[in-house]
């Protein structure tokens, strides 16, 4: 059809494979001139674009504002979730399964044999691509020396132009790469830089923690409490379920990894005693990943200077990348990005990790299943922007609800006394609102100790002997949770939030304007 030798495919473009697609010579001319046709439309269509162009810019500035309120009107408010990429394995896996295993009898097969056409079946397609592999190089040559024989002047001239463009790929090429990493420690072992991390407490064992020992419910009246108005906080299962999501999964598994969109830094907040260390420690102990401790409070006095501290993150960087899945736990997270550092903690120069973690979670790629996992108590005392700027994702961990305490009281007792049924847990449940899992843990540890797990028998347990215990502490107030709200509320993650769902900014807006006229008035 052409009066050529046509190129052979590569191995990227598929080979031979291409090449056998049963075309006939007329179908293969039907084509080359159908694409000549393409491209002089093609040509035609830039000229006509071109002349259009050059009407619309003259009235382009007069209309861009009617247009830009005319799509504001027109998008509809709300989240729109992202297509997975998962869905396509589920279907190749759906499809094989219709294709092979949903008709099939397997009457005969009570001990699930192997079946050997089916191996055969799939080994055939094994060995027919790597004998085409070969057989694909041969005909290269073959085709390269019919080439050569034909038309050696034009193969010459081919060949230099090939050559040009090459070396001119290469200049280019030279300026994009990127520097590669210094190894700081190339003469070193990784057993040695492990124990060196042991014995400085950077590297430390995770307590023997699982994500089912973290007991949690649902928010069962989240639904009522929206159609109120009212957004309520997350359930403590809300919590657990996206642990496993952004932690458990990528870290555990390689191809949820590959696909799943990475997550490299991730921050727990919420009040004292509701499980943050519970949490980080049970993601270690489900993925079996190492546990490093870069809280400012461990790292201080540890490696000084800027070369040590440099030297300390390569170091944790190595081993982490080594022997991933790794966790770098950065607990007191808000201390690295202080507002002003309190007089008593200046000593341990809280924020010397700030300006280098930028670049430390840049060196992470995205092949390493590494997580940073910040806890903070106090999220409000640091910088909004560079802190956020760390920690993408955050993860508001609320005091639990009435359901959760309930659910709670009743697997922490379960635990030490076997006849505890005639307890009254709702009272308990209800009493204790405002008190964290960790209050209620240590209610638990002070009244059920030995000598009154012995009197059981002859006095019963009572739900007014946890009061005592309970009244030591000091709960998690109104003010407290609504200055977390706060917090949040002004992170980019909570901004999102507020724009997914219809009816906050507005609300957000209308406070905002009741503060100013509420301001204006006392200034009258």
């Amino acid at each position: 059809a052409t009066g050529k030798f046509p190129d052979f495919p590569d191995e990227e473009d598929g080979g031979s494979k291409t090449i056998f697609a049963q075309k006939t010579p007329e179908e293969v001319a039907a084509e080359l001139a159908a694409k000549e046709e393409a491209k002089e439309k093609k040509k035609k269509e830039k000229g006509k674009k071109e002349k259009e162009k050059k009407k619309e810019k003259k009235g382009k500035t007069k209309a861009k504002g009617k247009k830009g309120k005319g799509t504001e009107e027109e998008e509809e408010p709300g989240w729109k979730m992202k297509p997975s990429q998962f869905l396509p394995d589920i279907g190749s896996s759906r499809h094989t399964y219709e294709a092979v295993w949903q008709n099939r009898d397997e009457s005969w097969n009570l001990h699930q044999t192997h079946d050997s056409e089916l191996i055969k079946e799939e080994k055939r397609k094994e060995v027919e691509e790597e004998i085409r592999l070969q057989v694909d190089e041969l005909m290269r040559q073959e085709l390269q020396n019919l080439k050569l024989s034909v038309d050696r002047d034009k193969n010459k001239k081919k060949k230099g132009k090939k050559g040009g463009k090459k070396k001119k790929k290469g200049k280019k090429s030279g300026k994009r790469k990127k520097k590669k990493e210094k190894d700081l420690t190339p003469d070193r072992t990784i057993d040695s830089l492990y124990e060196e991390l042991v014995t400085e407490g950077l590297l430390i064992k995770p307590k023997p923690v699982k994500m089912s020992d973290f007991i949690a419910e649902y928010s069962y009246l989240g639904t009522t409490l929206r159609q109120a108005d009212i957004e309520p906080m997350p359930s403590l299962s809300d919590v657990k379920q996206l642990l496993v999501l952004y932690g458990v999964l990528p870290l555990g598994c390689e191809s949820v990894h590959e696909k799943a969109p990475s997550v490299k830094a991730l921050l727990l907040t919420g009040p004292a005693g509701v499980g943050k260390k519970m949490l980080v420690n049970a993601i270690c102990n489900e993925t079996g990943a190492n546990l490093f401790n870069l809280s400012p409070a461990n790292i201080a006095g540890k490696y000084p200077g800027k070369s040590g501290l440099q030297m300390m993150l390569h170091m944790v960087l190595k081993v982490a990348r080594q022997l991933q899945p790794s966790v770098i736990w950065i607990d007191d997270a808000e201390k690295s990005f202080y507002k002003k550092v309190p007089k008593t903690e200046k000593q341990l120069d809280p924020k010397r990790l700030k300006k280098d973690l930028p670049k430390f979670l840049k060196s992470i790629k995205e092949e390493d299943r590494i997580v940073v996992v910040g806890t903070s108590q106090r999220p409000f005392d640091a910088e909004v922007k560079p802190f956020c700027k760390i920690y993408k994702k955050i993860v508001l961990v609320p005091r639990p609800d009435y359901a959760a305490r309930l659910v709670l009281w009743k697997q922490l007792i379960s635990l030490r006394v076997d006849s505890a049924m005639s307890l009254n847990f709702s009272a308990l449940a209800k009493i204790t609102d405002g008190f964290t899992p960790g209050h209620m843990v240590q209610a638990v540890d002070t009244v059920l100790n030995e000598r009154r797990i012995r009197q059981l028998s002859r006095k019963p347990l009572a739900a007014s002997e946890f009061l005592g215990s309970l009244s030591r502490q000091e709960p998690v107030y109104k003010e407290e949770e609504e200055a977390f709200k706060s917090w949040y509320s002004k992170t980019p993650l909570g901004k999102k939030k507020s724009k997914a769902i219809p009816g906050t900014e507005e609300d957000a807006g209308k406070e905002k304007g009741k503060k100013k006229s509420a301001k204006k008035g006392k200034k009258k």
